[in-house]
């Protein structure tokens, strides 16, 4: 019997606990939001990482390390000549210089302005590397400022209105390249080494017509090897997994180029001599070829 009487107990127990919650109005329950949230928002992780997109997140190319040039004593030198070149951007082989994602121009000149590449004046066409330029000279020369006339839409009157306008890295289709040939004794070897790099811009008049070409700037390229190093160059061959660097593609010569001067006693470009278009092309493969037969005959077979 007092079996029984604690079954019916705990029955009416149950049954009154039950109708306590159904009972209770659902306005009054309170709900915990999520932390870090507000009423109608969703739920986001701060500790997430931003998506990469690649299968890894690639390194490897910021933390090269240039070797750098072997020592050679003046001694050693049986041999030289300087040479300054043109890579013509629009040329099928030097398409990577004009790559839409990190154009060459755009690595010379953010490394410019940020102060982690000295640049040097162009008043001296044979670069001689004197003359340094500051930031604010670098500045000057990547933004134009125009002065435009505008009227107001009320009173119909003219205003003049300074408008900025920064240099297009698609205009600059050409580049100065300054180089020396030379023989070394001690390895009997004919090696060549880039001294400078000068990106070129159109000089227009006011009615946007093409008067000159000028070098912007000279970048002393021993100076600036470490930079490139850390910049990677698109390939053409099909594979972006390829770690080519800027340094890579400067030092195997894997671009297209022509010679217009060679150090000369009236220090004249060949275009002063009076060889234009096709005929400067012709002069410049005599100069290349003359710099490889002068080897040749060096040796005998």
């Amino acid at each position: 019997m007092q079996t029984m009487k604690w079954i019916c107990l705990c029955l009416l127990l149950l049954v009154g606990s039950a109708t306590v919650v159904i009972a209770q109005d659902p306005e009054e329950i309170e709900t915990t939001p999520a932390t870090g949230t507000e009423e109608g928002t969703p739920v986001e992780e701060e500790s997430a990482e931003a998506p990469i997109d690649d299968v890894v997140k690639k390194e490897i190319m910021g933390q090269r390390k240039v070797l750098p040039y072997q020592p050679i004593r003046e001694s050693d030198i049986f041999w030289e000549k300087r040479i300054w070149r043109i890579i013509d951007v629009r040329e099928k082989m030097n398409l990577p210089f004009a790559y839409p994602e990190e154009p060459f121009f755009k690595i010379l000149s953010d490394a410019a302005t940020k102060g982690d590449l000295p640049v040097y004046s162009t008043d001296e066409d044979g670069a001689k590397f004197k003359k340094r330029l500051s930031t604010d000279d670098v500045l000057s020369m990547l933004s134009k400022t125009d002065t435009v006339v505008t009227f107001d839409p009320e009173t119909y009157e003219e205003k003049l209105q300074i408008v900025r306008n920064d240099i297009n890295w698609e205009d600059v289709k050409r580049f100065r390249v300054k180089e020396v040939w030379f023989f070394d004794k001690e390895t009997s070897t004919l090696q060549v080494r880039i001294l400078g790099i000068a990106p070129m811009i159109d000089v227009r008049d006011n009615e946007g017509n093409f008067r000159f070409e000028k070098p912007m700037f000279w970048v002393y390229y021993p100076h600036a090897r470490e930079m490139f190093a850390r910049h990677r160059v698109f390939t053409m061959g099909g594979n972006t997994n390829v770690t080519t660097s800027w340094e890579d593609m400067f030092e195997m010569r894997h671009f297209a180029s022509y010679i217009y001067k060679e150090s000369n006693v009236y220090d004249r470009k060949l275009e002063d001599a009076g060889y234009l278009g096709v005929d400067l092309l012709m002069q410049s493969e005599r100069i290349k070829n003359e710099i490889f037969n002068w080897e040749h005959d060096l040796w005998q077979y």
